[in-house]
């Protein structure tokens, strides 16, 4: 008989945990046969790893983790999925939004021979904003990273055992482990879901995280960037070369630069202005890349373990 894993990445949910499996307990656990809860407390400042460990004093199919510091939601995952001991796992999020009866559905879908399941948002009733920039994230993925990232988008996703093994032996850094699901490739099924308005705890995922997810999704995924800093090195060669010719014809003509008076600096400044922002800019870009390099040397794990709390291994200790 076949086991899944339901891998949940905390972080301040203190207030939705209970409410959360309760929901799950009510719509799925009777229906998934052999399960685990693997709760991943990615070093929360607030009761999260109690709340969770109160979960598995009434559950022996729980087993919590708890991280030494926060390292990000996508470590966190991964820490759950090296953890669990399905034979296949599924991400859930610990924030409500998303209805526990799509894990169901992926399970099925898994049963008929599909290794990785997407869980994609058809639609979103959350803040036209925050709606719009995900979006807008999403469209620059499948630009410039993955043609075949849905427009919705996912975070939700059932992988295989086989595939949980190729993710661990990947152990990358600064990156993006939805986009490393769907690299790896694999039979692959998407199921569709409505994502719904966040009503309970406050979200912790920050404007500097989302940035930080750009820029480790296009830099792990693509070389984009370095094809942009080409480009525009080519069109200001371009540029310049035009500016001398013409400066030659002018000089071979009628010579007004000389007559005059040396008039026209302001614009040479910001040209030269904006050419170093240009040279600045590309810097910043090939520093990028050779920092995520440099950091890839130093072999440090994307995440580290503090505390397991396995209700079965304790069993088998006694």
């Amino acid at each position: 008989m076949s086991k899944i894993s339901i891998v949940v990445p905390c972080y301040y949910n203190e207030d939705t945990l209970e409410m959360l499996y309760e929901d799950m307990k009510a719509k799925i656990l009777g229906e998934l046969g052999e399960y685990e809860i693997v709760f991943v407390d990615d070093g929360s400042g607030d009761s999260t790893w109690e709340v969770m460990n109160k979960i598995r004093d009434i559950d022996e199919n729980v087993k919590c983790v708890k991280l030494s510091r926060n390292f990000g939601e996508h470590s966190a995952i991964l820490a759950g999925l090296s953890e669990c001991t399905g034979d296949c796992a599924v991400t859930k999020q610990a924030d409500l939004q998303e209805d526990s009866t799509i894990i169901l559905q992926m399970y099925d879908s898994w049963k008929k021979g599909n290794k990785v399941v997407l869980a994609i948002r058809e639609d979103r009733k959350e803040n036209p904003v925050k709606v719009f920039f995900a979006n807008w994230y999403y469209s620059i993925v499948r630009q410039m990273v993955n043609k075949n990232m849905p427009k919705g988008g996912c975070d939700c996703y059932l992988v295989d055992r086989k595939v949980i093994e190729v993710l661990e032996r990947l152990d990358e850094k600064n990156s993006s482990l939805t986009l490393q699901v769907m690299w790896v490739g694999f039979k692959t099924d998407m199921i569709y879901f409505v994502r719904q308005d966040r009503e309970v705890g406050k979200s912790r995922w920050t404007l500097s995280k989302k940035v930080k997810l750009v820029v480790d999704s296009v830099m792990s995924f693509s070389y984009a960037p370095m094809r942009i800093m080409m480009g525009i090195g080519v069109a200001f060669d371009i540029i310049a070369l035009v500016i001398a010719v013409l400066a030659i014809i002018e000089k071979l003509t009628s010579d007004t630069l000389n007559q005059a008076g040396g008039q026209g600096w302001a614009s040479i400044v910001c040209i030269m202005l904006f050419g170093f922002g240009i040279i600045m800019l590309m810097l910043g870009i090939l520093g990028e890349y050779i920092w995520r390099t440099f950091d890839a040397s130093r072999n440090r794990p994307p995440f580290i373990v503090d505390e397991v709390n396995d209700p079965r291994k304790d069993k088998e200790n006694k």
